[in-house]
């Protein structure tokens, strides 16, 4: 079992992208603890070292969606700012589940329906005294094509195919586009306040030293 999570600063400030980053490694530690594996499958970084815009962490193991879920919404890094003195200290990152592969369409000739039938409108005697017409009909989908341009059967058999298997490239096209549209939306739908999850730096330890090292670099 494994699930996608999409985590994004957003367009908030360089704070936010520094908050995906403490973030991230707090949601890798927990994973780690509920005994989960996570990979970073797509990062896109920050304007400062070790930050980052947006990731895509996989998750997989046994309760990989509840755990997943846990994390799923606004989530809140409650720490001063590491580049300036501001009196703000809540940064915001929102993080979703999200579809990344689209299955394709596996298109076999077993799969279709084909009938033999007779159309009307221009075309002369010849198209309408002969059931040369077809309509092929791809059952797994429900897209169905008509070819009534040959005045042979098997010519129009052979062009229905060629259709079908166009209109199911096309549909997986049209499907994979709409994922990509949808993964590209969640940048936008960060909310800020009302976070499921607030973390913290740890008062020693791993965090805190990794804060300092930030603030030195740092700086307008």
């Amino acid at each position: 079992m494994s699930v996608h999570l999409l985590m994004s600063a957003g367009r908030g400030p360089r704070e936010c992208a520094w908050a995906l980053a403490e973030l991230l490694r707090r949601l890798e530690g927990d994973a780690v603890r509920h005994g989960l594996v996570t990979r970073r499958a797509e990062v896109v970084p920050g304007e400062r070292p070790g930050t980052y815009r947006s990731v895509l962490v996989e998750i997989s193991g046994a309760g990989a969606e509840a755990f997943a879920a846990s994390w799923t919404g606004t989530l809140c890094w409650q720490a001063p700012s590491p580049y300036r003195a501001v009196g703000r200290k809540n940064w915001y990152v929102t993080a979703r589940p999200c579809d990344v592969d689209v299955p394709r369409t596996t298109f076999a000739e077993a799969d279709v329906d084909v009938v033999a039938c007779r159309t009307g409108g221009p075309g002369g005697q010849h198209r309408n005294k002969a059931s040369t017409a077809v309509r092929a009909t791809h059952r797994p989908s429900g897209i169905v094509v008509v070819v009534d341009t040959e005045r042979e059967f098997g010519l129009n058999r052979g062009i229905a195919m060629r259709l079908l298997r166009q209109r199911l490239e096309q549909r997986d096209e049209a499907a994979g586009r709409a994922v990509d549209t949808a993964r590209w939306r969640i940048h936008d739908e960060l909310v800020r306040g009302d976070p499921v999850r607030t973390e913290r730096p740890e008062p020693s330890g791993r965090d805190q030293p990794r804060r300092k090292a930030v603030r030195r670099t740092g700086g307008d």
